[in-house]
């Protein structure tokens, strides 16, 4: 740490609520309620109560109504006191301190009330008429300078980061013009900031006093110094005495300006030598001040809620888009403008681990996705994420700054980095400060303020325009929508799902029952054939073509049955995955299929084939359909050509199948696996059509997949994956 860095930190540890002393336009002594013993006294009371108030004894009879009204009032809730002293020309100011009643006495002019509420009216009546949030500051301004004869007033608005800018201000011309500029957060340090919202006014009279210090300097009870955050003779900083005088300025005032509890900014009154203002017309001056943050708060609160519903509107706009949908990322997708409306950016993406859909203008893929894993380590996890510079959180950020300086991003999953952002582009602006922003004075030990306050000028850069709360809102509302839309999408998935299979269930069931039960029938039709033809040796041949053609039909109509039945079982069938030779059921197959078709001639070609999980039963049907096809489908070939290959690649096992045979229409290949769908007429080429169907089912159950390439007249190829032994676990049903 710098020797600056010591001396800001010591400037900001400054015991400014403790200064053990008080401004010389007043006096204080502090007041044990229990039995009214004076417990400590400024220095120059005597000056205004003469013997009236002593250290270590109680008021004088002098002061009797005063004291007996303090007293009601501090046994009451109310928190500051007030009275005129009689016959004095003061007026009495108390406050509690702890147990303690602090009391200030300063001079009171009898001012023309009369006259000064008149000036109120007329300026609320103005205010209120105002619509304008700018010109509404100015009139204030106005307001206060006629009533306090400052030379110079100014409205000193706080942005997110405490810097201030001079928005509004009143003049006489003996003081330069500060509107527009700029002031950093270190000119009014955050325990200043504090006291500024706890105590909304501070008047110096004159910046040349020299302070008053309390008798004695702690108190005699406890041990510890007066807290005097309340107090307004307070004595303040040397360092704020220095730089007031550094601006120019003799005497200041301020009135803090707080909405909704938070310091929004602050009056700041100079005059350029002393100057003082009695507490009544203070008071006035305060109430302008809260007059005006009440409208600004109406009139702030009125635009965020028209904005609101404004958003509302594009949130329901979304909504329904993505209810539409089977998949509500298409819904939102179709709604790009909408989306980005929904926050006035000018990008948005979605992202998931394995998909990004993006509008409008978004840095790059990688960019993203480094992005994504930013916003994934935040201690905040999955939360909303807003800032204006994106930057000043992310370095890396500032490689796309130019596009996408604002970001905005929302987690959408709980288990997935799937993540909602929009973007705002870079807003290069220049900022004129009041003096160089970035300049410390060290000197005598201590950091000083600068002394110029000339207009500095500073290109501001990475910076975007930034979130308001109505659209963070809006960002918010828009989650939840997605994820009740996804809730809602999986109910209907689950529900889909569980009638699915009772269908499926009750459709296996009753094909079980038909199959089983017709079987019986086409035997008894092939087995009375056979004996009608045996039995009666007189019958002609055109009667035996009809007996021989009614078997063949009751023998096909069998065979369909029996791949009915089996079809119906395997939904039914427990799957019993072990370790499968893939070389041994491929070669018994290939005898088995070569043995019913031995007068053809077929070349083939196998390759080693890797092992692999599953039921070797079930397995074993799916290696005869495609093989037994392949031989099936080569028979207008003189030579048929069939080659069985098998690899390994990542998390799957691959084998297949391939023909020089009669091929297909790539165009009817969805129809392929079908149940009773095939592709070449029955009277070429016998079978059920259901023998693939069959396939594609045994090779799902095993939690795998099968595709087909062919070409007309040009072969075909049948190729199908099973999950290696890495995933036999969540393979396998």
């Amino acid at each position: 740490m710098t020797p600056s860095d010591l001396d800001l930190e010591a400037c900001a540890r400054e015991p400014i609520r403790v200064p053990g002393a008080i401004q010389p336009h007043g006096a204080l002594f502090v007041l044990r309620p229990q039995d009214q013993v004076v417990m400590q006294v400024s220095a120059n009371l005597s000056d205004y109560l003469q013997d009236d108030v002593v250290l270590g004894q109680c008021p004088s009879a002098a002061l009797d109504a005063a004291i007996t009204a303090l007293l009601n009032w501090h046994a009451g809730r109310q928190a500051f006191f007030q009275t005129r002293l009689a016959g004095q020309g003061l007026t009495l100011l108390a406050h509690r301190a702890g147990p303690l009643i602090v009391c200030e006495v300063e001079p009171g002019g009898p001012e023309q009330m009369d006259e000064v509420f008149g000036q109120l009216r007329s300026f609320v009546q103005k205010l209120s008429d105002e619509t304008d949030i700018s010109r509404s500051l100015v009139l204030v301004t106005q307001f206060i300078a006629e009533l306090t004869g400052f030379d110079r007033v100014l409205l000193y608005r706080f942005d997110d980061e405490w810097n201030g800018q001079v928005v509004a201000e009143s003049g006489n011309g003996r003081l330069p013009s500060y509107l527009g500029l700029r002031f950093p957060a270190s000119d009014i340090p955050a325990q200043a900031r504090a006291l500024y919202a706890s105590n909304r006014l501070r008047i110096i009279p004159d910046v040349n006093y020299t302070a008053v210090p309390l008798v004695p300097p702690h108190n005699p009870q406890t041990g510890e110094p007066l807290d005097m955050s309340f107090a307004q003779l307070r004595s303040v900083s040397p360092v704020h005495l220095e730089y007031m005088r550094n601006m120019g300025t003799g005497a200041s005032m301020s009135v803090s300006i707080m909405i909704d509890g938070r310091l929004w900014g602050l009056i700041s009154c100079h005059s350029a030598g002393a100057h003082t203002v009695s507490h009544a017309l203070r008071e006035t001056c305060d109430f302008a001040a809260q007059t005006l943050a009440m409208r600004i708060g109406s009139l702030a609160r009125a635009e965020d809620a028209a904005r609101r519903v404004e958003l509302s509107q594009v949130t329901t706009r979304l909504l329904s888009a993505m209810s539409a949908e089977n998949d509500w990322l298409d819904g939102l997708v179709s709604q790009g403008e909408g989306l980005l409306e929904q926050v006035t950016a000018t990008g948005a993406c979605v992202i998931t681990p394995t998909e990004l859909r993006s509008f409008g203008i978004t840095p790059a893929e990688e960019d993203l996705r480094r992005l994504v894993s930013f916003l994934e380590a935040r201690p905040e996890g999955r939360d909303l994420f807003a800032t204006q510079s994106l930057a000043a959180d992310y370095p890396a950020g500032e490689a796309f700054g130019a596009i996408a300086s604002g970001v905005l991003a929302i987690g959408i999953s709980e288990l997935h980095a799937s993540w909602l952002i929009w973007f705002r582009p870079e807003l290069v602006r220049t900022v004129q400060w009041g003096g160089n922003p970035h300049k410390r004075v060290g000197e005598s030990g201590r950091i000083h303020p600068r002394k110029s306050f000339d207009a500095w000028r500073e290109l501001v850069r990475l910076q975007a325009e930034p979130w308001n709360e109505a659209e963070l809102a809006a960002a918010r509302n828009l989650r939840a929508a997605i994820v009740g839309v996804v809730l809602r999408k999986a109910e209907e998935m689950a529900q889909l799902s569980s009638d699915l299979q009772r269908s499926n269930k009750e459709l296996e069931a009753f094909s079980y029952s038909v199959s089983h039960d017709l079987r019986a029938p086409f035997r008894h039709i092939v087995g009375f054939a056979e004996l009608l033809r045996e039995r009666e040796t007189t019958l002609d041949d055109k009667s035996r073509h009809y007996l021989q053609t009614i078997s063949e039909a009751a023998i096909s109509a069998g065979r369909l049955v029996d791949d009915l039945l089996s079809f119906s079982q395997l939904g039914r069938a427990s799957i019993v995955p072990k370790p499968m030779d893939m070389n041994k059921l491929v070669a018994d197959v290939v005898k088995s299929v070569t043995l019913d078709n031995g007068g053809r001639r077929i070349e083939w070609s196998v390759s080693d084939l890797p092992p692999a999980l599953g039921d070797v039963t079930l397995i074993r049907q799916v290696w005869f359909n495609l093989i037994d096809n392949a031989v099936k489908y080569t028979q207008p070939r003189s030579v048929a050509t069939i080659a069985i290959r098998g690899y390994v690649r990542d998390d799957m096992t691959i084998y297949s199948v391939s023909d020089n045979g009669v091929g297909f229409d790539m165009a009817y290949v969805g129809k392929l696996f079908g149940v009773f769908q095939r592709l070449q007429r029955a009277e070429d080429f016998e079978g059920t059509g259901i023998g693939l169907a069959l396939v594609r089912r045994i090779i799902e159950r095993h939690n795998g997949s099968i595709e087909a390439e062919g070409e007309v007249d040009q072969g075909a190829t049948f190729t199908f994956y099973l999950p290696n032994e890495m995933r036999k676990g969540r393979a396998i049903a």
